[in-house]
């Protein structure tokens, strides 16, 4: 049996990780400044993350949520705790797609209706109804193909008026990114999202806060959409939430009621997902990893806007893009083979950092001397 060809693939196999760098198996040393698309959030292997499940797995595993499993009531209280959001209620699954996807169908479960807002250039998952308020033809499938999504232009008040004005009665939902991953690092306007808050308010529809790339800290605060000031009705979570371990979730505001059977989960919240997740957020706290974010963000943005031959350099915390010319369209690459430091991409020519949150400021400063003598190396052929 062969693998379903789906992924381009690069040449390397790693076989160890520790911090910011991996290894493959010839033993050699790679900086990684995209965390398996912002997944590592703590660092490779933490050794209080791999201790914490170490310790789950000689207890117990796995069983199904038709027991109490008390270390999800913990994860709730360390995550409301952590995120500021005490007064709202979790539920745990596997994927950013499949958060998402139960946002989505709680939201029309609350309001009684069918219409959400999805804006351009998003991307929310690959399953059913997340795929379908995704921005991006190649991943929706004819079977996802539904009337019942309105794609808006992003950042576009006045759009985002009109459709209210016209479909108000009709609208499920808004669901946002606070800052695009798929889509190329666009960060929402803080007005924007104000602007949502204010017409769900006005229309009694959800407002869903796709944090699954963007939120756990990397911004430099918990969720990218807390930079404007108000409260989503829902905020969907995953990637760094377990730092490699399956984990995502959906925390619910305190307005919308659970009803027995609407939404489930096989996998969802077991005792070594939580057991992950939990270690996550502690490390995060105790070594203030939200507080770095910022600081070697800043320190990459104002470095990369320095770079004369970099465009539109843009983000926050430690998610960061920027455009490259034509004539840099082989830096990603050569990044990879010449300097051995991992970056992300976004078509057509956007390259993406999304480091774990305890990146060193000594590793930023290898990956700016890196790119500047790429860059000049480039110029030169």
């Amino acid at each position: 049996m062969n693998l379903f060809d789906v992924y381009p693939i690069n040449e390397i196999t790693i076989v160890k990780a520790k911090g910011s760098y991996v290894w493959d198996d010839k033993g050699e040393q790679y900086l990684d400044l995209y965390g398996g698309h912002a997944v590592i959030s703590i660092g490779h292997t933490h050794p209080h993350w791999v201790q914490r499940i170490e310790e789950q797995l000689e207890k117990i595993a796995f069983y199904s949520n038709s027991i109490r499993i008390p270390l999800q009531q913990q994860l709730a209280e360390k995550l409301g705790k952590v995120s500021g959001k005490e007064d709202y209620q979790l539920f745990l699954c596997n994927s950013g797609a499949e958060a998402n996807e139960n946002a989505l169908k709680l939201a029309s479960f609350h309001t009684g209706r069918k219409k959400v807002i999805a804006f351009s250039k998003s991307f929310h998952g690959r399953t059913s109804l997340a795929v379908a308020a995704t921005d991006n033809k190649n991943y929706v499938a004819p079977v996802n193909e539904t009337e019942n999504v309105i794609f808006l232009p992003f950042n576009d008040d006045t759009a985002l008026e009109r459709c209210f004005d016209e479909n108000g009665k009709e609208i499920a939902a808004v669901i946002i990114e606070g800052i695009q991953g798929v889509g190329g690092i666009n960060v929402a306007d803080d007005s924007f999202l104000r602007k949502i808050r204010s017409l769900s308010d006005e229309y009694e529809a959800v407002y869903i806060a796709d944090s699954v790339q963007c939120g756990y800290g990397r911004s430099g605060k918990f969720f990218s959409h807390d930079f404007a000031g108000v409260n989503a009705d829902i905020y969907t979570m995953a990637k760094g939430m377990g730092n490699g371990f399956p984990v995502a979730g959906i925390i619910i505001a305190p307005h919308i009621k659970p009803k027995h059977f609407q939404l489930g989960t096989t996998f969802g919240g077991n005792h070594l997902a939580c057991a992950a997740a939990l270690a996550v957020l502690e490390i995060i706290e105790e070594e203030k990893l939200m507080g770095n974010a910022v600081m070697i963000g800043k320190y990459l943005k104002d470095e990369l806007e320095s770079i004369p031959q970099l465009k539109n350099v843009r983000g926050r915390g430690l998610m960061i893009g920027f455009d490259v010319p034509e004539d840099l369209k082989d830096l990603k690459k050569n990044l990879l083979w010449n300097q051995k430091i991992f970056t992300g991409e976004a078509k057509p020519n956007v390259i993406r950092l999304l480091p774990s949150l305890a990146l060193k400021k000594r590793d930023a400063e290898q990956f700016i001397e890196s790119i500047k003598e790429e860059i000049g190396l480039l110029e030169t052929v």
